[in-house]
């Protein structure tokens, strides 16, 4: 396997594209398509690309990343103005910002916090608005029209959204790139739902940051850096560990572990890499104080620490005042962790739609597997709830689809799972890690461990193949929402033409309004006369269209649904 591209920066990309001529940026995508077929060295922290027999492209990433135009390199005869240089760029992951994994200290973030004017300054709403703008584009396009060019308008328009102090709508706009990339590769970790999600994230920071003040604007404006402030002397209890592997080039592990009151920490292991990161990184050292556990001893053992220092999201700071020594772990049926089981799951549920952690303690009882369009899912029952399970990641490298596959086999047995909360209609939930289904003193990390057939209980016979069952559709999952929120994902797959389409969307407005969804049939009829609406000037011809007003109707009906499903997702997780 050739080696992975290091991350470019996104000025670095937006420099490269913006300065090829009109006929260069035609032939881009295309020349990014070559250059991904080509033969790929790394030679320290340079990174060849052989362009032809006689010319190579070099990327230099001293630092792991490429954070310079000058670091792209080509030896054709038209370099530097060469197209090698911008499909290089384009072709490899985004990097992230130089700063967002430094620490911070608490004082100095509060300190900023508090000088931050209660309103959005110029310079944030002029760039917010260039933000909005290639959002806008890219969302009129949709992913197949979205080519690396306005992948590139969008990557600058994030980039001096951060320089502007507009961090939360840079990340996501970087994040909408990746999405992109991922879904016009036909990569099989994209997902729409998550290219949706970030679209709706941008635009609605864009959309709500110009009006904002005090603690509105500073949700919205974000933060750089995660801000690290001392937390004393901590006793932690490993839950489990997972891997870690995202499409802009980052991989590793995250081991899970909570105090004696419940409060979750993590300790990470993340660096650019790929899905052999991925696997190994359990096995790394921890990196905190001077512990020599692993990551994957960790999730079953505990740590002392003192000097700690912790992020607001609970990731420990690994300074070097931090010090830290292996202690005694507890099993899942055992106190402290066992309370995390104990919450009822409702509670968990609405936390997590709050914004909260988005893990979830479950006692289920497995029942069997159901076929989807994304792959099987293992179906369990919980407290009364059908539930569905899915896959984390799909990289074959790791276990999950194999361990859930094994697990579906197993119908019948109760076991103890963490999951990570995906909302949805109906109930539904990543597994994470498990009890054993045969050894009560086990645990698996459902992303790393891999399960075999003699791990099954005798009465189940390891599966050959799918086998699905039948499920029936709960109230939910008919809710006819479903016509407006299809709208909304074509719209983000095929951009503004396919929804002006000609098509009669009578019929779905009037079923929405026949189950008392009016605003949801107003939105479905709105979009649809958005992405219609072309108007001819007094010669006749197609007046340019208005991505604003698009842009506009499709975040209203994204937000309509988004809220919609909440409450539906909520009320499924009842029994």
């Amino acid at each position: 396997m050739s080696p992975q591209l290091p991350p470019v920066a996104p000025a670095v990309t937006a420099e490269l594209v913006a300065a090829l001529s009109p006929r260069l940026r035609k032939r881009l995508d295309s020349g990014i398509a070559k250059l991904a077929d080509r033969p790929v060295v790394r030679d320290g922290a340079v990174v060849r690309i052989a362009v032809d027999d006689d010319t190579d492209l070099e990327l230099h990433a001293a630092d792991g990343a490429v954070r310079g135009a000058d670091a792209v390199r080509c030896g054709c005869l038209l370099a530097p103005d060469c197209l090698h240089r911008a499909a290089a760029a384009s072709l490899a992951p985004v990097a992230e910002d130089t700063d967002s994994a430094a620490p911070q200290d608490h004082s100095a973030a509060e300190e900023d916090a508090a000088q931050a004017p209660e309103t959005a300054t110029p310079e944030q709403r002029a760039a917010v608005r260039a933000v909005q703008l290639a959002t806008s584009a890219v969302l009129e396009a949709g992913t197949d029209g979205a080519g690396a060019v306005l992948q590139a308008e969008l990557l600058r328009a994030a980039h001096t959204a951060r320089l502007a102090g507009l961090h939360r709508a840079a990340a996501t706009a970087v994040s909408v790139v990746t999405a992109l990339r991922a879904a016009r590769a036909a990569d099989p970790a994209y997902h729409l739902t998550d290219l949706a999600a970030g679209l709706y994230d941008v635009l609605s920071v864009a959309h709500r940051l110009p009006s904002a003040s005090g603690g509105e604007l500073t949700a919205l404006r974000g933060t750089a850096r995660q801000p690290y402030r001392p937390d004393g002397s901590l006793r932690l209890y490993g839950l489990f560990s997972e891997p870690v592997l995202t499409a802009s080039g980052y991989a590793g592990a995250v081991t899970w572990t909570a105090d004696a009151e419940g409060r979750l920490y993590q300790v990470s292991d993340v660096a650019p890499g790929g899905a052999g990161r991925a696997v190994g990184a359990a096995d790394r050292t921890v990196r905190i104080g001077d512990t020599a556990l692993t990551h994957r001893e960790l999730a079953r053992a505990g740590l002392a620490v003192s000097g700690a220092t912790v992020s607001p999201t609970g990731r420990l700071g690994a300074g070097a005042g931090v010090r830290a020594v292996r202690a005694p772990g507890v099993g899942w049926h055992e106190e402290p962790v066992a309370r995390l089981w104990t919450e009822p799951v409702p509670g968990q549920i609405a936390r997590a739609l709050a914004g909260g952690r988005d893990l979830l303690f479950l006692d289920v009882t497995l029942t069997g597997t159901a076929a989807e369009a994304a792959g099987d899912c293992l179906l369990a029952d919980c407290a009364g709830v059908p539930l569905r399970l899915t896959a984390a990641h799909d990289d074959p490298a790791l276990p999950h689809r194999d361990n859930l596959r094994l697990l579906s086999a197993a119908r019948g047995t109760r076991l103890r799972v963490v999951a990570r909360l995906t909302p949805a209609p109906h109930p539904r939930a990543q597994l994470l890690a498990a009890e054993h289904p045969t050894r009560a003193d086990t645990r698996l990390d459902i992303g790393l461990d891999r399960l075999q057939g003699a791990d099954l209980p005798t009465t189940a016979a390891a599966p050959s193949g799918s086998v699905p069952v039948s499920v029936s559709a709960s109230a939910s999952d008919e809710a006819p929402i479903h016509l407006l929120r299809r709208r909304v994902h074509q719209t983000v797959s095929g951009g503004r033409p396919v929804l002006a389409l000609p098509g009669d969307t009578r019929a779905d407005a009037r079923h929405l309004r026949r189950s008392g969804l009016t605003t949801a049939a107003e939105l479905l009829t709105d979009l649809h006369s958005a992405a219609a609406d072309r108007a001819h000037d007094v010669f006749g011809r197609l007046r340019p269209t208005d991505p604003d007003r698009f842009a506009r109707a499709w975040l209203a009906a994204a937000h309509y649904t988004s809220e919609l499903d909440r409450t539906l997702c909520l009320a499924a997780w009842t029994p």
